[in-house]
């Protein structure tokens, strides 16, 4: 019987993905959220008092991300407000399923819950836009989509401060993708944990070095109510090619992942090299590089039967259309005013049957 490297006194049950120390249960849940703790507190993560949304979508990584933030709120005295933040893409038989996952982690944590959808901000949901656009690039639509919603959500609840549940496989992807594609702008500030643009929300990643392969096990073991189907669109999705590209160096080098974020953080943008300024839209005062933000030249694509309006560089069609009259526009950013009351209890659907089995770690 092999014992636990930390204790050595029960049985390890676990070979850690991130160190290949085999460990016992108990030990592995200390150094999982002891590691988080660090990784709070070495950045300055939070301030006592701070309202914090956590960003949740039912899945591993944002249960488990509720789970710890209560947890380590409670046991290391940060004197947070916290509160659970969801965006309703409008996907049926995925998001409606996972959103039943949110409200019961809810009454779990006993964390109020915000849900701000697509259809209300924008007129569209995810459902329709595919209809209209089909499956490719429906995953810029929703990557834009959803920055944004959170941020308004966010001032819906009165919170300066987001967390989400990216994770250390997540952000080495985000490198690998912007090497790819030779996006120096966004190479240069992806590995950063803490975010914060001109709508003054900060946004930071408590699991930036946490592996994906660890949140399952650690959601395993403490039977945490997660949902666990993937998006029924993003099989194709680019971000696909490089997870399966970094679990083959995985599998090969285990500390790939993390070598790769901490080449990230090394990377020096050349001087002299021309990079985009930051401004504020015209049209929905949210945070941009041109005149018209990314979701408000989509969504006119939208309305004008354009849908490739917006999607990739830049185009000729694309700055002739942000000069032509207006169609319906996205609420300007500084018109969103704060719920005047806590969010109240929002009950699951008892008739719901769809709830996936926990998924056995790898």
């Amino acid at each position: 019987m092999k014992l636990c490297v930390l204790c050595l006194e029960k049985k390890a049950v676990v070979k850690r993905p991130k160190t290949g120390q085999p460990i016992c249960k108990e030990c592995f849940y200390y150094v999982f959220e002891t590691e988080i703790h660090h990784t709070i507190t070495d950045n300055q993560l939070f301030q006592p008092g701070e309202r914090v949304g956590i960003g949740a979508s039912g899945g591993k990584d944002s249960t488990v991300l509720a789970h710890v933030m209560k947890t380590l709120n409670e046991r290391y005295n940060y004197d947070l407000d916290l509160y659970l933040l969801s965006v309703d893409e409008g996907i049926t038989g995925y998001r409606d399923d996972s959103l039943e996952t949110v409200k019961r982690n809810q009454q779990q944590y006993q964390l109020p819950l915000k849900i701000v959808s697509y259809k209300d901000l924008y007129g569209w949901s995810m459902d329709d836009i595919v209809k209209e656009i089909g499956r490719k690039n429906n995953c810029t639509y929703c990557g834009v989509f959803r920055r944004q919603a959170l941020d308004r959500g966010s001032v819906m609840l009165g919170v300066q401060h987001i967390v989400t549940g990216h994770n250390a496989d997540d952000i080495a992807e985000t490198v690998l993708m912007n090497i790819f594609r030779g996006d120096i702008a966004r190479l240069g500030r992806c590995t950063e944990i803490v975010t914060q643009g001109e709508s003054q929300i900060k946004r930071s990643k408590p699991f930036k070095y946490t592996y994906e392969k660890e949140i399952v096990m650690y959601a395993y073991f403490k039977k945490l109510d997660y949902f666990s189907t993937e998006c029924i669109y993003s099989p194709n999705a680019y971000r696909g090619y490089a997870r399966t590209f970094l679990k083959d160096l995985e599998s090969i080098r285990p500390t790939a992942i993390i070598d790769i974020i901490h080449s990230g953080e090394a990377f020096e943008i050349k001087s002299g090299t021309k990079m985009p300024s930051q401004a504020t839209c015209t049209r929905c005062g949210y945070m941009s590089s041109n005149t018209l933000c990314k979701a408000c030249v989509l969504l006119e694509g939208l309305n004008r039967g354009l849908p490739q309006l917006g999607v990739g560089k830049q185009s000729k069609r694309e700055k002739e259309y942000n000069t032509q009259a207006e169609l319906p526009q996205i609420q300007h950013f500084s018109d969103i005013k704060r719920d005047k009351e806590e969010p109240s209890l929002i009950l699951p659907n008892p008739h719901s049957t769809n709830r996936p089995a926990i998924r056995i770690p790898w």
